[in-house]
């Protein structure tokens, strides 16, 4: 075992010791070491300096509870973090998630792929995470309202402009963003940078909504130039119908691929003659409907119960966008016999650990969440940008900004795949590149 394997290797069992029960956040650390021992056999520095050690420990962990009243009286209460990881190259930037299954090893592990997503960009901003573990689904306005309002009387105090951006994710969309930016506007004062993913009335940046699924595509459409490929009649599997989902689907559409299939928590729809999106924004966005309804609607589309994962059909590409290790080594075992040849992540850890080696050995070319699915946090940086300036771009200006980071991104990892002999390994590309622009600010800033 050479210096910088073990170097990793006591890093490692360091976590497990003093997380044990984290096993989230352990398997997102996990998978990013094990990437970069050739960049520490190449910089001993970085072990001199224990920067993993650094690296892996959250510069701040704040946690809080959330009380609120429901509709019928009662009062309530949920617990709300923030992760504020790493600020070596910009503020902490990354989004809330509202949903049940949020604990502090979640947003730990969230934060932590943050911080190499966010360096990705190459835009100045550090990686943060933060949620709670309130369900928004079935409660009505005024209940989500009350919460938001409990939720940011306490996190105000933690974030800012040049501190702390957080911005929108899984359960917090355009409605939580508002109540959460007028309560912070009744306790600080209006400061249109506090968050992203804000209304274009006040602050918020044209292409924003569609930026993680655009921005997948991109990603997607790089990764298949790169082989002499396109997306132009390729056809597709997309799980979930979400935000990413649903602009991942017209993105798709608009390119010329065929998307087979969209899901949400209860099953799926497959459609052999293409997904259609706008069907999709009506049911999921305006009816806030199940995805049932669309069978319902389309004559040449089933409704399956289960897991999209799970359907055998014949594809090329996979577009995970619904929830974290939604494919295990079966599933991806499947994708292989089914002919997919790439799969790019929309959601952020869709692959268990074990699938990802099912892609690899198969030779199937995997884009990680860390880079495919950065293009929602490009465009909240971009948002910081125009609120700093006092200034708002047009949708085509901020898309053509986001296609050309999102170019850059592959670009990025595919060359730091080339240079540590992994050529077509975008996973430890995207680990590595992430990193090195991470480490170099952390050692020229010192002991931070």
């Amino acid at each position: 075992m050479t210096k910088a394997q073990d170097y990793v290797e006591t890093v490692k069992q360091t976590i497990k010791q003093r997380d044990p029960e984290q096993t989230d956040f352990q398997e997102a650390v996990f998978t990013v070491l094990d990437s970069l021992t050739p960049v520490l056999e190449k910089h001993p520095e970085y072990i001199e300096a224990n920067l993993l050690g650094r690296i892996v420990e959250p510069e701040r962990v704040i946690e809080f509870r959330v009380p609120w009243q429901d509709d019928a009286g009662h009062f309530q209460v949920n617990r709300g973090y923030r992760v504020q990881f790493n600020s070596a190259i910009g503020p902490y930037k990354g989004g809330l998630r509202f949903h049940p299954s949020v604990n502090l090893s979640t947003v730990k592990f969230l934060g932590f792929e943050q911080v190499f997503k966010n360096s990705l960009t190459g835009l100045p901003i550090g990686g943060g995470k933060g949620g709670s573990d309130f369900d928004p689904k079935e409660k009505s306005d005024s209940e989500v309202m009350r919460f938001c309002q409990s939720f940011m009387t306490e996190l105000a105090r933690h974030i800012g402009p040049d501190l702390d951006v957080p911005a929108g994710d899984i359960g917090v969309g355009g409605r939580e963003v508002g109540y959460l930016f007028g309560a912070y506007k009744r306790l600080c004062g209006f400061k249109n940078g506090v968050l992203t993913g804000k209304n274009l009335t006040f602050g918020g940046s044209a292409a924003r909504t569609e930026a993680t699924g655009y921005g997948l595509l991109y990603y997607t459409q790089s990764m298949l130039k790169a082989h002499n490929d396109s997306l132009k009649d390729k056809k597709i599997k997309i799980s979930g119908s979400g935000n990413v989902a649903l602009y991942a689907l017209q993105k798709a559409n608009e390119l010329g691929a065929t998307v087979l299939t969209v899901s949400d928590s209860n099953g799926y729809v497959y459609d052999p003659n293409g997904i259609d999106d706008k069907i999709v924004q009506q049911i999921k966005e305006v009816e806030r409907g199940r995805i049932k309804e669309y069978a319902q609607q389309v004559d040449s589309a089933q409704y399956f119960e289960g897991s999209v994962w799970d359907h055998d059909i014949a594809y090329d590409i996979a577009l995970p966008c619904a929830t974290q290790n939604e494919i295990n080594a079966k599933q991806a075992e499947l994708l292989v016999k089914d002919g997919v040849r790439y799969i790019a992540e929309g959601a952020n850890m869709p692959s268990q650990t074990a699938a990802i080696k099912v892609y690899q050995d198969h030779g199937i070319y995997y884009g990680p969440g860390k880079a495919a699915n950065a293009g929602g946090v490009a465009v909240s940086a971009l948002e910081m940008s125009q609120n700093s300036e006092r200034l708002s771009w047009s949708f085509e200006e901020v898309d053509a900004k986001l296609a050309q980071i999102m170019h850059e991104i592959f670009t990025k990892s595919e060359k730091a795949a080339q240079e540590y002999g992994m050529d077509g390994n975008y996973q430890a590309g995207a680990n590595i590149a992430g990193f090195n622009k991470v480490a170099t600010a952390m050692m020229v800033q010192g002991l931070v």
